[in-house]
């Protein structure tokens, strides 16, 4: 998978994930939870996933992006997966929402991007809805956008993301590493005080519980006190919201994508995508009351595509009992408590609109606290 910069009147520029050095926690020695990863520790990792991402860097003022995840890489319209979305705080834009909530399924690729371009984002997937091929006839698409502000670091009354950028993100999406950090809708976030972005990180079940894959991406802007494997981090480095020296705005939003292969049907996925608010407070998130925290959660088993124009009245499914579940409720609480931290690892200090500027958590610093209260070994490995 490839990240784009967009330099104003320029075209977009390819900057290829695989020299992305992931320095990561994992990859430091910290394996967060008891499930292992799938092979890239990323939502691409459930067969089928695509990711692309649109990054805009304008002068000294625009930093911003969209980030696009498409559940496959066929006709969504006409082949819907099973959904579900879960509000953890309401204070926020995600588009499209109310219909998966009462139809449970996807039936468009899912944009990320800032609270003003939610409009501009649902434009552009309408347009690419009814421009795929067997969808002459359509004429209402279900657009699915979410959003987190970025205002603080982004020029963002100038509304810099066109309907060409959300498009570029679609078009290019692909399976494999996903970048991470401040790229694509990340481009201009903070998270935690420090420079919060795009996360991914997936888990997969052993084969005694079913071998299933579940992924999460994240875009992270939100507040509260930062925790990694327990340990009140940001406690420690006396950087935290509400403390007697930082009274700050902790207002924000997180976007929250979880996939999974898993036979699971809409009320399942519901389900699923609760545990995954689980894993936000796992990392210290207060879910504030400016903070629109949303949790969207699909299947991509086949076998669970609902076409949309079916011959059959009674359609048959095999699905997981309820009992089957819980190991994929575990893994989705790890795999965003993971996600939400690479997010941060993995973001570099960005300066934008009226000379602002966020730091990128002091990672040498934190992993020092990690040895200390012997989270990790005395060097690293």
């Amino acid at each position: 998978m490839r990240s784009y910069i967009c330099f104003w009147g320029m075209v977009l520029l390819p900057l290829t994930v695989f020299s992305q050095q992931r320095d990561i926690l994992r990859n430091r020695g910290l394996a967060l939870g008891v499930l292992k990863p799938g092979k890239e520790n990323a939502i691409t990792d459930v067969n089928g996933v695509l990711v692309g991402q649109t990054t805009l860097l304008k002068a000294d003022s625009v930093r911003t992006g969209v980030t696009a995840i498409l559940p496959h890489g066929g006709n969504i319209f006409q082949q819907k997966v099973p959904a579900a979305i879960y509000v953890g705080n309401g204070f926020g834009k995600l588009a499209g929402s109310t219909q998966v909530m009462e139809l449970g399924n996807l039936e468009t690729p899912i944009i990320l991007t800032n609270t003003l371009a939610v409009p501009t984002a649902m434009n552009a997937v309408i347009k690419y809805s009814l421009l795929q091929k067997g969808n002459e006839n359509v004429q209402s698409v279900n657009a699915v956008v979410g959003e987190t502000n970025d205002g603080y670091l982004n020029a963002i009354r100038s509304q810099p993301v066109s309907e060409a950028d959300v498009l570029a993100a679609i078009q290019r999406a692909s399976a494999g590493p996903v970048a991470e950090g401040s790229v694509g809708a990340g481009t201009g976030t903070s998270c935690f005080g420090f420079k919060g972005g795009i996360g991914t990180a997936s888990r997969k079940l052993p084969v005694s519980l079913g071998g299933y894959t579940v992924g999460v991406l994240v875009q992270t802007n939100f507040g509260g006190v930062l925790q990694i494997d327990g340990l009140p981090v940001g406690k420690l480095l006396k950087q935290f919201d509400y403390s007697n020296k930082i009274l700050q705005d902790v207002d924000g939003s997180c976007m929250v994508v979880v996939a999974t292969d898993a036979p699971i049907d809409s009320r399942n996925l519901a389900r699923l995508a609760k545990r995954a608010f689980m894993g936000l407070a796992r990392t210290g998130g207060i879910a504030s009351n400016g903070s629109g925290d949303y949790v969207i959660a699909f299947s991509t088993a086949e076998q669970l595509r609902i076409p949309h124009q079916s011959e059959s009245l009674l359609p048959v499914q095999s699905l997981l009992s309820n009992d089957a579940v819980s190991p994929l409720f575990m893994a989705a609480i790890e795999a965003t408590e993971e996600a939400i931290l690479n997010s941060l690892f993995m973001a570099t200090t960005v300066k934008g609109a009226k000379a602002h500027e966020v730091k990128a958590l002091p990672k040498e610093q934190v992993l020092n606290l990690l040895r200390q209260y012997n989270r990790l070994p005395a060097a690293d490995k």
